[in-house]
């Protein structure tokens, strides 16, 4: 990498949250960076806040006071674009519009030497119509950054029709050196996390709109059985309804109103009313009041006792750890075959949702039928979704219900509703990143790495779905799809190839 970047002067335009924290991992990592602001008052602001909170924390023992200084030292105003003249970097973190973005940089080429690279945080926006307006659109590139830019690891290198490959590996090197995660994609709209990311709110948003659960019961679903951070209702409270909207109905917008994208009424309706999430005192949960505990919908204890046999039928290699667990807690004997793994308990089958209602599988296979959501890791979730067949009596649920409950799981019980919560989210956000890397926009590697850093998924959806088994994703897309008769669940061409059987010999059929 080219000396003058690796230790240069950085430039940060745009002293908003996201400038102010960009502007602070540069100088942490040992730039002089400058720090512009259309309005000066604010570029001050911004670096007198920061200062006081780096202090704060020295004064509470969770930070050095000389790093801390030596930071603070390394990070001044500029009151002008003149100012940024002889910076190696330029970092832009305006409003998200077009005009003001091409403008910004239409003067800093004028003013900056030839050798100073450009970069946009733009989360939206396309990096080649950025680039547009340059002379020589090969030094811009897309640097996004995600918040709070201190504390997460992921930065996104979008490259433009027109950007260099020099440009993009002193990016790299450069993010390498600012201790981050950095990911490489084709500038198309969300990039990698923005667009991939999509279902994740829009399966629970769905499923709260067919009154499916309560918010608690469904965040609980995504966080303590499917292993995720955090629930997508709580996440898009703490994101802001208005700017979760927002980007999903940009990237809907820019794919031509794809239904896969398709934005949601009941979200619209929040950001109408002005339910913003914690910014505004209420969104999906309340923070305006004193706090109140959600009632998470949770299956009392099953009365009765273990139930005579459980046996594990069929391949239960994509469930190892779930197969242990019932082994281990429950005395379940083991019957190989080449069938989807499912469970005997005493006349009750209980299985992976695939797509179909419990209703349906329970008239295919002439049993009672319980169906249990995916988890990340069944030995360490705390809980577990169900749904039963409306066929099935009370005391069929109950045997379920107490196997599941003997492993040390909460189960929730869901009305009968395909795919559950997890397993259907899985199966959006593997679709999508499967057409990422088909179109090139991103390799699987950096996709998922991206999943990983940038929302802190438990889990790559690729590297996750491959372990699951590519042929149950594309049979719950495509069970899904028949259910709803939507486009928004069709399957992926990617996903085609890697299901059939032809790509995996001994692939379910």
């Amino acid at each position: 990498m080219n000396a003058s970047l690796l230790n240069g002067q950085v430039a940060v335009i745009g002293a908003g949250t996201m400038g102010i924290g960009i502007a602070q991992v540069a100088a942490a990592a040992g730039h002089p960076v400058r720090l512009f602001d259309i309005a000066p008052a604010a570029a001050q602001r911004a670096i007198d806040e920061l200062t006081r909170r780096l202090r704060q924390r020295v004064d509470g023992g969770k930070a050095d006071a000389a790093t801390t200084e030596a930071l603070l030292a390394r990070l001044e105003r500029a009151d002008s674009l003149e100012q940024l003249a002889d910076c190696t970097l330029v970092i832009e973190a305006v409003a998200e519009n077009l005009a003001i973005k091409q403008g910004l940089f239409r003067d800093l080429e004028a003013l900056c030497s030839p050798t100073t690279l450009f970069a946009s945080n733009t989360s939206s926006l396309s990096i080649t119509a950025i680039a547009g307006a340059l002379q020589h659109p090969a030094r811009m590139a897309g640097l996004h950054f995600f918040n709070p830019a201190p504390l997460m690891k992921l930065v996104e290198i979008v490259s433009g029709l027109e950007t260099g490959a020099e440009t993009l590996t002193a990016l790299q090197a450069l993010a390498q050196r600012w201790g981050k995660q950095s990911v490489v994609c084709r500038s198309t709209p969300g990039f990698i996390v923005n667009r991939v990311a999509r279902p994740f709110y829009a399966e629970t948003l769905r499923a709260l709109e067919e009154r499916v659960a309560d918010a608690a019961t469904l965040d609980a679903v995504l966080r303590d059985a499917g292993g995720f951070a955090m629930g997508p209702l709580q996440l898009t409270d703490l994101i802001g309804q208005d700017v979760n909207y927002a980007v999903t109905e940009s990237v809907y917008q820019a794919f031509y109103q794809d239904p896969r994208f398709t934005p949601s009424l009941v979200q619209q309706e929040l950001v109408a009313a002005g339910h913003l999430g914690r910014k505004s005192g209420r969104g999906f949960y309340r923070y305006d009041a004193p706090r109140s505990t959600a009632e998470i919908a949770f299956a009392p204890p099953a009365q009765g006792a273990l139930p005579q046999r459980v046996t594990l039928h069929g391949d239960w290699s994509s469930l190892a750890d779930l197969a242990q667990l019932l082994i281990e807690n429950a005395g379940a004997i083991k019957q190989p075959g080449q069938t989807s793994p499912h469970v005997t308990i005493d006349d009750v089958t209980l299985m992976l949702t695939n797509g179909k209602t419990a209703g349906q599988l329970a008239d295919e296979r002439g049993t009672p039928v319980v169906l249990f959501d995916l988890c990340a890791d069944y030995a360490h979730a705390s809980a577990i979704a169900i749904s039963c067949a409306a066929q099935n009596g009370a005391q069929h649920n109950a045997k379920a219900i107490r196997l599941l409950q003997s492993l040390g799981k909460q189960v929730i019980p869901l009305p009968d509703y395909p795919g559950l919560l997890t397993m259907r989210t899985l199966a959006m956000l593997a679709n999508e990143a499967l057409d990422v890397v088909n179109k090139g926009v991103a390799g699987a590697e950096d996709t998922d790495l991206a999943m990983l850093h940038g929302v802190n998924y438990p889990r790559g959806p690729l590297a996750w779905g491959a372990s699951l088994g590519w042929r149950h994703i594309l049979t719950t897309l495509e069970n899904l799809q028949r259910y709803y008769g939507e486009a928004r669940y069709r399957p992926m061409p990617l996903l085609r190839r890697y299901a059939s059987p032809a790509s995996f010999p001994g692939a379910e059929r």
